[in-house]
Order: structure tokens, then C-alpha cells, then sequence
């Protein structure tokens, strides 16, 4: 997790010099060809960022092109904004009291939660604190149960030896995205790993039973629940964020292993994707042939539309 921390920050970094600088170096999203009104949820989306990561930065998305083009093709989408150092239960907290207030702005009363990284576990604090708000979750590249090894993760030595820098860079990244406000406590993450499996016990739904089961169900506790993740930390010479992802024992996206990421119903656990590329960065750059992130969460959602939430 280390590893995150440099990949956020890269990502972070780039999303200021590309818009900035850069811009005419971003590849252009190709035109629509999908059915209309393909994504067109019955309840609303919410995307929810990871670890260190912001809603957007200067007009550049953290999930990147992804909710434009699921606006354009039909649904209704929010993107939260949560600290960017902080646990999943206050990031949680956070979340919940947006959804509160659109619910109460929009007249909306559910909504399909897609959470990126820690964005998974933030959301289902949501889920197990307030139920009656959540028709679905999907975690991509996201911890739902993790084994001892997994929990000897080297973020615990990033923040116990770069604990200010860690603040830092998260206030930072909260200030340039416009939500100063938003509190950064390097404590509530000095031990990932634990925190990762007591959510496994406080808030079961769509966990597996053990580390790297395949027993987690599609429909749990009155909501659909789905994951997907990469399995390639590798991806791109070009992607400066490969730098940053560790080839481990097992398959992983370079920063959770792919049983890690095991929850509800998997939709592919195999994909040519880092931790980066699962948010369609670094500016969409991909290993040759790896599917296209955009048009993935857009035949995503459109599973939701046809699960009728």
C-alpha cells in the first residue's frame, strides 16, 4: 500500500499537469455507438473514490471519462467526496450524509453504490449502517477479506514512517480538488489490514467465508452485491504508474490481490488492469487489448438497469 500512496500521487500529480499543460495529449473517448438510455438505472449512481483520491482535480475525473459517459448514455450519476486519508468508517460517515442530502435535494431513495479502492469498504459502512439507501454495491479493486500476509501490508510502515507526509499530500490533494474541509486522519488508517477484516465481521453482506472462498452471494441483506478487478500490475511502458505496482505471490492489480477483492457476485476477477487502470488512469492508458474501462462500467451498469435498480 505503499505503493498506493505513490500511485495516488502520480495520479494526482498528472491530473494537474495534464489539464494544466497537457490537454491536447489526452486521448479522445470515442463516440457512442450503445442503445440509448442504456445505463438508465432506475435508482441512481454513486462513485466513490480510494485511498488518496478525490472526485476530480481541475476538470480531470479520478474515475476518469467514466461518469460522463454514463450520464450521456442515461443515468443519473454523483460522485462523493470523501478524505482522502482517513478509515472507512469515517470516509463512510462522510458518505452517508451526501447521499442524505441528494436523497433529500433529488427525492431519490436508494441508490447503486461503485466503490474504487477503499471506496469499497467506505461504502459498505453505508450498507450495513443504513440499508434502506443502498440497492447495490460494486467494489472494483477493493480488500473484503484479507489474509495475515495481506494484512502485513507495507502501508502500515508508510504512515507510521512518513505519517506527515501522508497528511500532507492528502490535504493537498482534498485543497486542489476543492474540498479543503474535508478532515485527514493519518490514525485511522495506521492499520489497514486489521481494519479491512473487522468490516469482514461488523458488516458480513457479500463477504466471502474465508479468504479466497467463492462463496459470496450475488443478493444479500436486501441488496445486489458485485465486484471486479484487475490482475495485472503491469500494464503500459508508457504508464508511469506501473512504477508503483508490486508483482506479488499471488495475482493481484499491483496493490490488492485478486482474493482480496472477492465479494458478492464476481463479474471477472482476470482483467489486464492494474489498481490505476480499474478508474480508467493514467489517462486511459491500457496494456494492448485490455478492455476498455469506460465502456466495462457502462455494461455494468446496464446489468443493474436490467436487475431493475
Amino acid at each position: 500500500m505503499s505503493r498506493t500512496f505513490l500511485s495516488s500521487l502520480v495520479i494526482a500529480a498528472a491530473a494537474v499537469i495534464g489539464t494544466v499543460a497537457l490537454p491536447v495529449q489526452t486521448a479522445q473517448a470515442a463516440p457512442s455507438t450503445t442503445p440509448a438510455n442504456v445505463t438508465q438505472t432506475k435508482y441512481p449512481i454513486v462513485l466513490v473514490h480510494g485511498f488518496m483520491g478525490f472526485d476530480d482535480i481541475l476538470g480531470v475525473d479520478y474515475f476518469y471519462r467514466i461518469p460522463d459517459d454514463l450520464r450521456s448514455n442515461g443515468a443519473t450519476v454523483y460522485v462523493a467526496a470523501v478524505s482522502q486519508v482517513n478509515s472507512a468508517e469515517a470516509r463512510g460517515e462522510q458518505l452517508l450524509q451526501q447521499m442524505r442530502a441528494w436523497a433529500a435535494r433529488d427525492g431519490v431513495q436508494k441508490f447503486n453504490l461503485i466503490g474504487h479502492s477503499q471506496g469499497g469498504p467506505t461504502s459498505r459502512y453505508v450498507a450495513g449502517v443504513a440499508p434502506e439507501l443502498v440497492a447495490s454495491i460494486t467494489t472494483v479493486g477493493s480488500p473484503a477479506r484479507m489474509a495475515p500476509s495481506d494484512a502485513d501490508n507495507p502501508v502500515n510502515d508508510l504512515i507510521n514512517n512518513y505519517s506527515k507526509a501522508v497528511s500532507f499530500f492528502g490535504s493537498f490533494v482534498a485543497w486542489i480538488s476543492g474540498n479543503k474541509q474535508l478532515p485527514q486522519d493519518v490514525e485511522g488508517i495506521k492499520d489497514f489490514g486489521r481494519e479491512v477484516n473487522e468490516f469482514a465481521v461488523r458488516f458480513p453482506a457479500g463477504v466471502p467465508s474465508t479468504y479466497c472462498s467463492t462463496d459470496s452471494k450475488e443478493f444479500e441483506s436486501g441488496m445486489y452485491l458485485y465486484s471486479f478487478t484487475g490482475n495485472q500490475p503491469k500494464t503500459n511502458r508508457w504508464d508511469i504508474s506501473d512504477a508503483f505496482h508490486a508483482v506479488m505471490s499471488a495475482p493481484s492489480d499491483g496493490i490488492i490481490t485478486v482474493c482480496a477483492a472477492r465479494f458478492g457476485k464476481v463479474i471477472r476477477e482476470d482483467l489486464p488492469w492494474n489498481h490505476i487502470d480499474e478508474m480508467n488512469h493514467v489517462f486511459g492508458l491500457l496494456a494492448k487489448g485490455a478492455p476498455d474501462p469506460v465502456a466495462f462500467y457502462r455494461n455494468h451498469v446496464n446489468r443493474l438497469k436490467l436487475k431493475g435498480l
